[in-house]
């Protein structure tokens, strides 16, 4: 046991003194979250450059809306209050007059005029937008642009061409316009927990209105952060024993260390690695949360389910790595067995959003009760808001804990033999039979 615990020593200080881990330690999260953290840092860096937009309104009833609507826009959001800076490009329409002979040869000018920049875009408008029927071609808006799917002109033109349109049909109907503004009125459906019961007091306690952060973003960082820290600490041994084995430190070490305390070496030593990134990344989540006043996110109940099935998930998936690696004899064998090797890994980042929507659907729920996949869509399920029945975890923890001891005996068996083979490639047909028949 001593010699055993001197070898986990040895491979825990051998990955946490180096300037990699550092480094790893605090690029990894900016890494899974980069694009995230570039939209809130970049979200104020808009191009303030003027958009001009040709309109050819069809309907004749649609362009000085616009035009009209442009300019109170222009007026309260191009340039900031208090600094007189322009924060926000203007919206600089212009009428012309459609073509009724070649239609088709004044948009071939308009998206020439374009692509030479002196234009952003052009908007067409049927000549039926107001009472759409029978031909779709007559009552269509199309917005031309170079990037006209994302652009933000088309969508600020949807919001206030059809409230328009309506109000003009309701007042053909005799509807006055005051009228018309509060049949129009969106009322957005808000999101509510469920009414509970206090235990202490007996009263009924109000619901509580729930938000996207807590219905995604908790269980989505949960995730997430157990498949890197499953790639900071198990990933590394395939490789690391590969290269042992084929520079013939095993060799040596096995002088003083039986296979098992070998492996248990290796799969122990990756393990303190994650649990020091997982105490890193939790305590400084907590603690970076707490300061901005977000402590109710905190998901303090699954936070230890999230270690016990950390924990199972590397000791699972590091000791299948560490029996591949045992079996190959160069770079090559090993590459080919990563994949398959961190497959109980890979195959939850496919699934998990139709986990997170239906947490308790015969598909999740059956889904995260296969001891491969259990440790990360069991997280998942269990850190989503609505919750799910208190037995499942329990259950899923039996089954991922004794699941999780029938591998280690198998990459035992197969580390034993794997380890001081040498020459030929890993055969799958080869490792069965070193896993039941020594």
């Amino acid at each position: 046991m001593r010699k055993t615990l001197r070898f986990i020593k040895r491979e825990y200080l051998a990955a946490v003194k180096t300037k990699g881990f550092i480094i790893m330690l605090i690029l990894m999260p900016v890494l899974m979250g980069g694009s995230g953290i570039a939209m809130y840092l970049l979200q104020g860096q808009v191009d303030t450059k003027d958009k001009r937009v040709v309109i050819l309104d069809r309907s004749g009833i649609v362009a000085e809306m616009i035009l009209k609507a442009a300019e109170e826009r222009n007026a309260a959001a191009v340039f900031d209050k208090e600094t007189g800076k322009k924060i926000q490009p203007a919206y600089v329409f212009e009428k012309a007059t459609p073509d009724a002979a070649d239609p088709q040869a004044q948009r071939l000018e308009l998206s020439d005029r374009i692509r030479k920049g002196e234009l952003h875009a052009f908007l067409e408008i049927g000549p039926n937008v107001l009472h759409p029927k029978d031909d779709q071609s007559t009552f269509q808006i199309k917005y031309h642009a170079k990037n006209a799917a994302i652009d933000n002109i088309r969508n600020w033109l949807n919001n206030i061409i059809n409230p328009f349109l309506r109000r003009i049909r309701l007042s053909e109907e005799g509807i006055a316009e005051s009228k018309a503004n509060e049949i129009m009125t969106w009322i957005q459906v808000d999101a509510m927990g469920l009414v509970s019961l206090d235990q202490e007091t007996g009263a009924i306690k109000e619901a509580r209105k729930t938000g996207e952060a807590e219905a995604i973003l908790v269980p989505v960082v949960l995730f997430f952060l157990m498949f890197m820290l499953v790639m900071m600490g198990a990933m590394p041994l395939l490789q690391s024993t590969m290269e042992e084995k084929t520079q013939r430190i095993a060799e040596v070490l096995m002088g003083s260390l039986k296979p098992h305390q070998f492996m248990a070496g290796k799969v122990l030593g990756g393990l303190l690695v994650s649990l020091t990134g997982a105490l890193v990344y939790v305590a400084g989540g907590a603690f970076f949360m707490g300061r901005i006043g977000l402590t109710d996110l905190i998901p303090f109940h699954v936070i230890p389910w999230f270690f016990t099935f950390l924990i199972l998930e590397i000791v699972m998936v590091g000791s299948i790595l560490a029996a591949f690696g045992s079996a190959c004899n160069d770079p090559k064998d090993a590459q080919n067995l990563t994949f398959p090797a961190m497959f109980p890994v890979f195959f939850p980042m496919f699934v998990f959003m139709p986990v997170l929507t239906e947490p308790t659907s015969a598909f999740a729920t059956w889904l995260s009760m296969f001891p491969l996949f259990t440790p990360m869509l069991m997280i998942i399920r269990k850190a989503a808001p609505g919750g799910i029945p208190a037995w499942q975890p329990w259950v899923g923890l039996v089954e991922v804990l004794l699941f999780t001891v029938f591998i280690v005996w198998v990459g035992g068996r197969i580390f034993r033999v794997g380890i001081l083979m040498q020459g030929g490639p890993p055969k799958l047909s080869n490792m069965i039979k070193w896993a039941f028949r020594g």
